[in-house]
């Protein structure tokens, strides 16, 4: 999973379609969610080599760390919608909304974690499951999303969904049986795509992308047309 990030993001950079000359939101953004991967990956180390005590004391830092993700997720979303940018491939209004939306799956899936930590096949699975919400953004920069518009955003949870899968594939191989915490997993990621595509495609949808780009230049942008590809690199 850390992979398909570091890939995606350094396949975006190579290309030149981004660069570090952003506005520092988007920088505070990208520490913050590196972190978060970071953190995942000691506390997968930590716990496989025993070192409970440390994995005990980062998993409260990664606890709090969620708080920031989600004010600088949302933050750097609206930002986007308000100028105008939301990438070609998705329609300006689900881009708004899936973003919120995933974010708040991963913050659930991992609260939900982190309350039955005492259980550890709970608790380890729960988070596999949102670590895996948060992959999007890496898909979305190796898949060839232009080619799979009008169906990008689903076709990027699907690639989001492999993980778990792959997940219920090694429990029924080892023990015969699927662990019903990839079942939860599973269903809250479903229910993501299920809660955005209900808003998007609703007056409640139409109504808060309106109030969001009033008075920006996101406001002269059709909430479900697709924007025009960019006329260069």
């Amino acid at each position: 999973m850390a992979l398909v990030i570091v890939a995606g993001f350094s396949v975006q950079l190579a290309m030149g379609r981004s660069s570090f000359s952003s506005p520092p939101l988007v920088h505070a953004h990208a520490i913050v969610f590196m972190g978060w991967v970071v953190i995942y990956l000691l506390q997968n180390l930590f716990a496989a080599t025993g070192r409970r005590v440390l994995h005990r004391r980062l998993g409260w830092v990664a606890a709090a760390w969620v708080v920031p993700m989600l004010v600088l997720g949302f933050a750097v979303t609206l930002a986007i919608v308000r100028r105008g940018q939301a990438p070609f491939f998705f329609r300006p209004l689900q881009f708004l909304v899936f973003d919120p939306v995933s974010l708040l799956t991963f913050a659930g899936l991992t609260t939900a974690a982190i309350l039955m930590r005492g259980q550890t096949d709970w608790h380890r699975r729960l988070h596999f499951c949102a670590m895996s919400m948060l992959l999007g953004p890496g898909f979305g920069r190796l898949l060839p999303m232009p080619l799979l518009a009008p169906w990008a955003w689903e076709a990027t949870l699907a690639a989001c969904l492999i993980f778990p899968l792959v997940g219920m594939w090694a429990d029924k191989r080892r023990s015969g049986r699927v662990h019903p915490a990839w079942l939860w997993g599973v269903a809250a990621m479903i229910g993501c795509l299920l809660v955005t595509e209900a808003i998007t495609y609703s007056p409640v949808g139409d109504a808060i992308y309106r109030s969001v780009v009033a008075g920006a230049p996101g406001e002269a942008m059709a909430p479900l047309e697709f924007p025009a590809p960019p006329a260069g690199p």
